[in-house]
This record gives structure tokens, C-alpha cells and sequence, in this order.
């Protein structure tokens, strides 16, 4: 199938988009592709205007800054993955990007397009949201900044207004002592995640967990973050209980309705056990950071 027909336009500049965002009310932005693109051909998606955003070199970067890494809405999936400055100042978003789909699909995708789409089962918006990471927007009358865990709304929305652009997004550094987990299952590999769980750890030289974050993708309208359920699991010595105790967090956590292919009580089930890998492995990666 093909699309319905729709003018195309191609901005040489981030304002030039924004203009025309501002000009015409019916008007998606296509960055990527990867999920625009099918849903034009589906005619899921018939805007009257696309504005392809390719031609915008200047959101294709990665930046260190004190205490973060900013990186460019239009950046690939494959520089994510692969961009040594990621790994070793937000390896879990890395890791992620390197799980996404397929080699090609890494090859076009994009971190903004990806936000932007906010389906909750993916990869990049579950670490934004784990990280709770700074969402740069841009408009005609300027910038704004949105936190992660309140930028996505539910499925396949967002807090962006129509006349608004992602730009960046700014995700914390990894502190030295501080290590990861990220654990998906699906159905098949390149499949989107049945459930997904992503975790961080970081233990205090008594051995004591000092912070700890969780986020669940697959479960819900929008990717979860747990940040407020886990006060009592800091402080403690990271140990088998420990980490059941937080599976069992999880897996309550799970919206109890059935869907068509998925029963509620097997995603519980894999909730439960894939937050205890993560968060076993993320201390074991904090421990070998520490060491290191």
C-alpha cells in the first residue's frame, strides 16, 4: 500500500522547521522513519504535510558536559550504540540502543524520533525514563525542558505541542561506583519487548545500596518508573531477599487487564523475575566499576 498524498517539505535549519510546524496545523515530522514510514503506507497516519528533518545536521551530535551527555534528537540509533563517549558516560543507553531491532532499522532510527513516538514498550524511552532524562523542546517562541518521567503521556503520546520539535535530550553521566541492568524480553529478536526492566545501583562503600532507580516498559500506557516505591530498599545490603522483595514491587506494578495476546499474570510473572536479573547484574557492574 502507499500513502495518501501529502506535501513534502525539507527545512535546511531548525528554525525553518519550526516555521513551518507554526505554518500548517496537519504536518508530522519525519525524522528516521522507522515508525512514520509504515504508518503512511498503512494510511494509519495521513497528514497533509510531512517535514523531513534529515537535513538538520546540526541535532546529529553527542556532547559531554559536567555531570551529563547531551545528545541531538536527530542522532542515529547505530552512534548511539557504538559512540565510545556514550558508553562510558551512560553505558545502559548504549546497551539499549544496541538492542533495537535490526541493523538497519539502528541505522535510520532516531533518539528524538523514538521519544517522539513514545510507543512503551521501547528501548530509549524506558532509559529516559529510568534516568529521568532532560527533554529539550523547541517552538517559535523558544526552548522548554521536560523531564522524562512526565513527558510521556500514554501510548504513542506526548507533551509536545503541534508547533514543537524535539531537539535534545541531556541524560545524567554515570557516577564511577554506579552500575546497570537492562534486561527484554519478546517474542522474538527485534520484536518489541513483551516486558522490559532497566535498573541502576549504586552501593556505598558499607556495601549498603545508596541509590537505586527502576523503570518497567511493556506494562502499561507508558513506561514506569518505580523511583517512588523503592525509599525502602535503599540502605540496604543488596542480597537475594533484596532483590525479591523489589520483583515482587514489579510485578505488582502490572496493569491487571489481559490484552489479546499477553495474560496479565505472565507478564507479572516475567516482570517479578527479570527486575531481580537486572538488579543483581547492575550490582555486579557496580562492583566491577568500583574495582576498575
Amino acid at each position: 500500500m502507499k500513502p495518501a498524498l501529502f506535501a513534502y517539505h525539507r527545512p535546511q535549519t531548525v528554525a525553518a522547521a519550526l516555521a513551518l510546524l507554526a505554518e500548517f496545523d496537519d504536518a508530522k515530522l519525519l525524522a528516521g522513519g522507522q515508525s512514520l514510514g509504515p504508518m503512511l503506507n498503512l494510511r494509519v497516519a495521513r497528514p497533509a504535510h510531512v517535514i523531513d528533518l534529515n537535513d538538520l545536521l546540526e541535532l546529529d551530535f553527542v556532547r559531554r558536559q559536567p555531570g551529563l551527555l547531551e545528545i541531538g534528537s536527530l542522532t542515529r540509533h547505530h552512534r548511539l550504540a557504538t559512540d565510545a563517549e556514550v558508553a562510558a558516560a551512560c553505558p545502559i543507553l548504549a546497551a539499549a540502543a544496541a538492542s533495537i531491532g535490526h541493523y538497519a532499522i539502528r541505522q535510520r532510527g532516531t533518539l528524538g524520533g523514538s521519544l517522539a513516538h513514545a510507543d512503551p514498550a521501547a528501548q530509549l524511552p524506558l532509559i529516559a525514563t529510568l534516568l529521568n532524562a532532560e527533554i529539550v523542546v523547541a517552538g517559535r517562541t523558544g526552548t522548554r525542558m521536560v523531564r522524562a518521567r512526565e513527558f510521556f503521556v500514554s501510548s504513542l503520546v506526548t507533551s509536545v505541542q503541534p508547533e514543537e520539535m524535539i531537539v535534545a535530550v541531556r541524560f545524567p553521566a554515570f557516577r564511577p561506583s554506579q552500575g546497570w541492568g537492562l534486561e527484554i524480553f519478546s517474542q522474538r529478536h527485534g520484536d518489541f519487548a513483551i516486558v522490559s526492566v532497566a535498573a541502576t545501583v549504586t552501593c556505598a562503600p558499607t556495601g549498603k545500596v545508596a541509590e537505586l532507580d527502576v523503570a518497567l516498559g511493556g506494562i502499561g500506557a507508558t513506561p514506569l518508573s518505580l523511583h517512588a516505591r523503592l525509599a525502602p530498599f535503599r540502605g540496604r545490603v543488596p542480597d537475594a531477599d533484596w532483590s525479591a522483595e523489589l520483583g515482587s514491587v514489579a510485578a505488582s506494578a502490572v496493569a491487571l487487564e489481559d490484552d489479546a495476546r499477553i495474560p496479565a499474570a505472565y507478564r507479572r510473572e516475567l516482570a517479578m523475575t527479570l527486575t531481580q536479573r537486572a538488579l543483581m547484574a547492575a550490582v555486579e557492574r557496580g562492583e566491577e566499576r568500583n574495582n576498575g
